[in-house]
């Protein structure tokens, strides 16, 4: 029998899994773009433009994401904000844009039991829906502005 806080966290996982499918989780069908991990980091952006901070604000409210199912942060018009994650507020200043994108790109890097979704995977995942498979969660370009608008959470 798992133990209590595993068999939360697959449920949570599944929820996020069923959730992404209902909602159509913004899976995008385009190629990933080649990138180069150096230690804790992914340091050059998956772009050639920078990101930009407002729309990875939205992309972080969105329900789409689901960021802020997980995460809370200096959001006070959202009424619900998780608290299975940590709080994205300081987030800048925690951590550099290329590890804020390794993040973003593969959680499980970090922790391989994490619930919190690959978005710039598309290799290697489970319980994945069939009108998903074979596709990154986010764009190269939804990543650089999430990690734009990360990077610009300081205390």
């Amino acid at each position: 029998m798992a133990s209590a806080p595993l068999h939360i966290a697959a449920l949570i996982a599944a929820g996020l899994v069923l959730a992404c499918g209902a909602l159509a989780c913004g899976a995008r069908a385009d190629e990933l773009v080649p990138y180069k991990i150096i230690g804790d980091t992914i340091p050059q952006s998956l772009t050639d433009s920078p990101g930009d901070p407002a729309r990875g604000r939205a992309l972080v409210l969105a329900r789409t994401t689901t960021c802020i199912l997980c995460h809370s942060g200096p959001f006070p018009e959202v009424r619900f904000q998780g608290d299975l994650a940590p709080d994205l507020k300081g987030t800048g200043n925690w951590w550099s844009a290329g590890q804020l994108r390794l993040r973003l790109v593969d959680a499980s890097r970090f922790n391989p039991k994490t619930i919190m979704p690959s978005y710039y995977r598309n290799d290697g995942l489970v319980r994945v829906g069939r009108n998903f498979a074979d596709k990154p969660i986010l764009s190269a370009a939804e990543i650089e502005d999430i990690v734009a608008f990360l990077a610009t959470l300081r205390d």
